[in-house]
């Protein structure tokens, strides 16, 4: 049967996607959805100037606006329906996340299986409408205070800009939950991904316009191009990266028969939490540099002292980013992989490893090399995320060539690529099955 699956992964091909009609039916709606996503990413809210909008959205766009218009898909700077994007959303996750390791209510919900997720994720969705409010609310006093934005400031405006933008969060939010049950890969990931791609042109065209009026050499651009493909190159390396476990089972007697003693391989991805980390950690130093950046030169000393300390590339950004990135590294795996849980399943199905003793040893050896392995895996994140961000910080080089960026395209379209496969061999075990099933019969 093992060989039977080899063999059919090895045939997967395209023609296996042009007779699944279910498959075609997710990859539809999957691109349906996007583009929903993205014809609202051009729908402004009520009471903007758009011209006006335009220039400050271009005098900022090197800044932390650019930053997060970049994640936004442009959203932001055209102040579109869904300018917060889903980074409430990603914030009330974290928060959530944070509180179930801490707080045995929820601890105890989230053993309750099904039923306790769904009410985990109902109060993340409450979580979700309160930071969308409370940020929707900062964009819209900080709009009032920045020229000729707003044609009509006052309660009014700043109410319709928070139901508008905290809407558009929600739908975000929904569209990404049916992207993931209806469609192809992770919904909240491919929006990200989407506006990402999205800006991507005109990334090219603005660093193509920099040499073009020789504010940047030729072979400063060819040396960032190059760069950016051998950091695509590293990231697919150490995404596919795995610190394999042997895992030996004896002979065993199941019924009358005698089964031979057999090994397999436990695989520890390299980078076990994905692109949660980067993600994680911008979200958070989004929520305080919004606030910060809307009141530079009108509030207090202290927030503009934040805005420049917290800039692309600034020592006190770098070092807070990075320290996100490890945090939420080592804190995403925990929840992801339980060495304890993993070494009584072993134990229970009779497999152990060589010169491990079962159980409480075994889960304390599996501990200790993912720690180890997610070790080196925050130190890759970090490594990709902050170099790029130097070059962001002391060259203008547009958003889109950031690390950030590009582990989410790369990471993404990998994972995208390996639910799609899966769906692929699916089907064509189930027809194999079937043909098993009718040969039967007739004999």
């Amino acid at each position: 049967m093992a060989s039977a699956v080899e063999q059919l992964a090895a045939n997967l091909s395209f023609s296996a996607l042009a007779n699944s009609e279910e498959l075609k039916k997710r990859i539809w709606f999957t691109l349906g959805a996007l583009i929903v996503y993205r014809l609202g990413s051009y729908i402004p809210i009520p009471g903007i100037d758009t011209v006006t909008l335009e220039q400050f959205a271009n005098q900022n766009a090197s800044g932390i606006l650019g930053w997060m218009n970049g994640l936004a898909g442009g959203a932001l700077g055209r102040m579109a329906i869904f300018a917060l994007n889903l980074m409430p959303y990603i914030s009330a996750s974290i928060i959530m996340q944070l509180m179930t390791s801490v707080s045995p209510t929820l601890e105890a919900l989230k053993k309750e299986g099904e039923s306790g997720r769904k009410k985990i994720n109902q109060y993340t969705r409450y979580g979700t409408v309160l930071l969308a409010a409370v940020q929707a609310y900062g964009i819209a006093v900080g709009l009032e205070g920045q020229g000729n934005i707003v044609t009509d400031p006052g309660w009014f405006f700043r109410i319709s800009t928070v139901v508008t933008l905290t809407g558009g969060t929600l739908f975000l939010m929904w569209l990404g939950e049916q992207i993931t049950s209806r469609g192809i890969g992770n919904g909240t990931s491919l929006i990200i991904f989407a506006g990402i791609v999205a800006g991507l042109p005109n990334g090219v065209a603005a660093l193509l316009e920099l040499g073009r009026t020789g504010q940047m050499s030729f072979f400063l651009i060819l040396g960032i191009l190059v760069m950016a493909f051998g950091v695509i190159a590293f990231i697919v390396f150490f995404e596919r990266a795995q610190r394999r476990l042997l895992i030996q089972y004896p002979k065993r007697q199941i019924g009358m028969k005698m089964t031979q003693a057999d090994s397999s391989h436990m695989p520890l991805k390299l980078n076990t939490s994905g692109v949660i980390p980067p993600i994680f950690a911008s979200s958070l130093l989004l929520l305080p540099l919004t606030v910060a950046n809307f009141s530079a030169g009108q509030g207090p000393d202290l927030l503009n002292q934040i805005t420049s300390l917290l800039g692309h590339g600034q020592p006190l950004f770098l070092f807070f980013y990075a320290a996100l990135i490890v945090f939420f590294a080592f804190f995403y795996t925990s929840i992801m992989f339980n060495p304890k849980e993993t070494a009584e399943n072993l134990k229970k199905s009779g497999g152990f490893i060589l010169g491990i003793r079962p159980g409480e040893k075994t889960a304390e050896y599996i501990d200790w090399i993912l720690t180890r392995v997610t070790a080196i895996g925050a130190a890759y994140l970090v490594i990709i995320c902050m170099l790029p961000e130097l070059l962001v910080g002391y060259s203008g080089i547009p958003f889109y060539f950031g690390g950030t960026s590009l582990l989410i395209v790369v990471t993404v379209t990998l994972d995208t690529v390996a639910q799609l496969q899966g769906h692929m061999l699916a089907q064509q075990y189930g027809k194999l099955l079937q043909k098993a099933s009718l040969r039967s019969s007739k004999r």
